[in-house]
């Protein structure tokens, strides 16, 4: 079949951005289109088939520079060619008119995963012959935007396979975290982007007593450092800022309810990567109804509540052991039958054959 060139970030470690966790998982899924892989120059990235091309020095930061964009730019103008391109990034005045005239010149079909919905949502933007969006959200907000159903295909992401901590682990994952026995709610948010954080502090300071609010962000711009002294002084005593952990899977399969109470998810995925591993962990994950995460809550996957009412949520699931225990298992149940990588992978591999034939 058809060589792909999957254009984004490096797909080298750390692995803590979902643009380039999503291509790196269509790339090692590939069975029918061979993938061509931007990685570093360090060996990061090993793929069963296909070929990884060292474009980037080293991993880069959360936005390529200019050097870096520079060096993608080269390879799509003057490298071998490939049967199709596969972009992962946010549509931008200056990328999209790259793509669309690098991509006119060199006669090649175009795929472009948008994996937030935009603040505004600029048609002209939209170069590629597809655009794949990750939620119902994204792609009512193209459509209304004036953009041809034709253009539009959603396929939602994917994580690898999680299995829930057994009871063993998740007191050692405790311990590690310094949590003890007391009831935790996780918020694996950003600090500085969106609305989530100070709408979780606010609502932490209206929880049962004993309750621990753990923050799990990364920070992705300067701002990060200011916008997190500010949420300390409106936080709860005894919250607990653990930042960027390698051991996030431990902590959200510890936690007792994950939480991201985010109207705004600009700057993460619309369908967030980390809600979808705590639901592979069966734990109980509460969104807000409006936000474009609200689709995780069909068949029970998450818990969707009305913004005013996030508190009242939080401290009903803490105090009914029962009720989450059936949420997490529910959550489980959906993410195993949604939120799989290898029907994504599936689904734009059928899509490359569309565009290829």
């Amino acid at each position: 079949m058809g060589k792909v060139l999957l254009v984004s970030k490096p797909l080298a470690p750390p692995w803590n951005d979902s643009s380039k966790n999503l291509a790196r998982d269509v790339a090692l899924g590939m069975r029918r289109h061979t993938p061509l892989a931007l990685s570093d120059d360090e060996g990061s990235l090993s793929l069963p088939r296909g070929r990884v091309e060292p474009v980037y020095r080293g991993a880069g930061r959360f936005s390529p520079g200019l050097t870096a964009q520079l060096r993608v730019l080269r390879r799509l103008a003057t490298g071998p060619r490939a049967d199709l391109w596969h972009f992962f990034f946010a549509p931008n005045p200056k990328s999209s008119h790259a793509g669309r005239a690098l991509s006119a010149l060199r006669r090649v079909p175009t795929v472009q995963s948008v994996c937030s919905r935009p603040r505004v949502v600029t048609p002209g933007l939209f170069f590629a012959d597809r655009t794949v969006v990750l939620s119902r959200h994204a792609e009512r907000a193209l459509h209304e935007a004036g953009i041809s159903e034709s253009r539009v295909t959603r396929i939602p992401p994917a994580v690898p396979s999680l299995a829930p901590l057994t009871p063993e682990a998740r007191r050692a994952a405790r311990a590690h975290f310094g949590l003890g026995d007391a009831p935790v709610v996780v918020f694996p948010g950003d600090l500085e982007l969106g609305d989530g954080a100070q709408r979780m502090v606010e609502a932490a300071g209206r929880l049962r007593a004993d309750a621990t609010l753990v923050m799990a962000c990364r920070a992705k711009t300067p701002g990060a450092a200011s916008a997190e002294r500010r949420l300390r002084g409106l936080a709860p005593e005894g919250t607990r800022w653990v930042g960027e952990t390698e051991r996030i899977h431990d902590l959200l399969g510890c936690a007792d309810v994950v939480c991201l109470p985010s109207l705004d998810l600009y700057g993460k995925m619309d369908l967030p990567l980390v809600l979808l591993e705590a639901m592979w962990l069966a734990r109980p994950v509460v969104v807000l109804e409006g936000s474009p995460a609200e689709e995780l809550a069909e068949d029970d996957g998450a818990f969707a509540c009305p913004p005013h009412a996030l508190a009242e949520a939080l401290d009903g699931l803490l105090d009914d052991d029962d009720a989450r225990a059936r949420r997490g298992a529910s959550a489980r149940r959906v993410a195993q039958e949604r939120y799989e990588p290898r029907a994504m992978v599936d689904a734009y591999e059928s899509l490359y054959d569309e565009l290829l034939r």
